[in-house]
């Protein structure tokens, strides 16, 4: 729908100019999960000075800051590259960008990911480079995208930053947590 031609909302028509961000485009596809991890990331991000504050895993493109421009040949690319432990083209990119990160930002860094930590595609390489400085957000253990999503933005709007614990040794799949409460425009 996003890269249909004929397609006339405004962020289509961005994308084929090239001027959208790889947030939007993210946040699009994936709806509240990611407007959830977007608004999270932007009311509680503290990155160290000249380190981006949120970062997407992005295949074939390793970790890219929200704010990155993206047309419609880039998105086709991503598209592209299969999302695997075993693939070197999503591999490589991840883990360059991963321990180029973990330069700059230093030893004492700690990295909130905000994806799912059921999955080892995501998290072992994480897990190599930061360790136990890889954090999650214990509340999201059971949780799935849509929930996690639903979480992340009450928290952003109430000013409420969830707690974290280390995803190396993590309980990672557990019992499903109450439904949220809905939620109301105040």
């Amino acid at each position: 729908m996003l890269m249909r031609g004929e397609a006339r909302f405004d962020l289509a028509q961005r994308l084929r100019e090239g001027q959208t961000t790889i947030g939007e485009v993210c946040a699009f596809i994936s709806g509240l999960y990611f407007r959830g991890k977007l608004a999270y990331s932007l009311a509680f991000a503290a990155a160290p000075e000249g380190v981006p504050p949120a970062v997407v895993i992005v295949p074939g493109a390793g970790l890219v800051p929200l704010d990155t421009r993206i047309g419609v040949e880039q998105l086709l690319a991503i598209s592209r590259v299969p999302i695997h432990q075993r693939n070197d083209d999503y591999l490589g990119p991840l883990v360059r960008d991963a321990a180029l990160l973990d330069r700059h930002a230093g030893a004492q860094c700690r990295y909130v990911l905000l994806g799912s930590i059921a999955t080892e595609k995501y998290t072992r390489p994480l897990l190599d480079i930061f360790g136990a400085r890889l954090l999650f957000p214990e509340t999201f253990v059971g949780r799935g995208d849509m929930s996690r999503g639903g979480l992340m933005l009450r928290a952003a709007r109430s000013s409420d930053e969830l707690s974290y614990v280390p995803v190396e040794n993590a309980v990672r799949h557990g019992a499903r947590p109450p439904k949220l409460e809905k939620w109301r425009k105040p």
